[in-house]
């Protein structure tokens, strides 16, 4: 990789759907043999509860954060990542969030796809409340 290729090709925060194939386009390149892209997904499920649908809401500087991490991590693998994670009303199957990582070889590309997954999850502002069927709702994570 050129030291003037951007590490951090796509960091954003939407309310639109998700579309995976732009995701990983955006780290595509000649010459990485591996680029792995994560969807995650509303399941109809969360510890034995029916789930109905989501909702995810973002602090007003999310995508900041979102962009800071990816870019910490893209920086100490040296390779490019991409990530958009999506805010709103989804249902079930819809697509939350989309990473993509590209490295020479996959165990890499697996390794920080993971990670970067992970430090999303754990470090960018974004709050889940799941509805259930029953009619309730809980929030996910709000706290931490």
């Amino acid at each position: 990789m050129t030291t003037t290729e951007p590490t951090v090709r796509l960091a954003r925060i939407s309310d639109q759907p998700l579309d995976a194939a732009e995701v990983e386009a955006a780290v595509a390149g000649a010459h990485y043999g591996a680029v792995v892209v994560f969807t995650g997904k509303v399941r109809d499920h969360d510890g034995g509860q029916p789930v109905s649908a989501l909702e995810y809401s973002a602090h007003p500087q999310a995508e900041r954060f979102l962009h800071q991490v990816c870019a910490e991590l893209a920086d100490s693998a040296g390779v490019p990542v991409a990530a958009v994670h999506r805010v709103g009303a989804l249902t079930i199957g819809d697509c939350a969030i989309v990473v993509a990582v590209a490295a020479a070889h996959r165990a890499e590309a697996f390794t920080v796809c993971a990670e970067l997954v992970d430090r999303i999850k754990h470090e960018v502002p974004i709050w889940k409340r799941q509805l259930f069927a029953d009619g309730l709702s809980e929030w996910v994570n709000a706290c931490g």
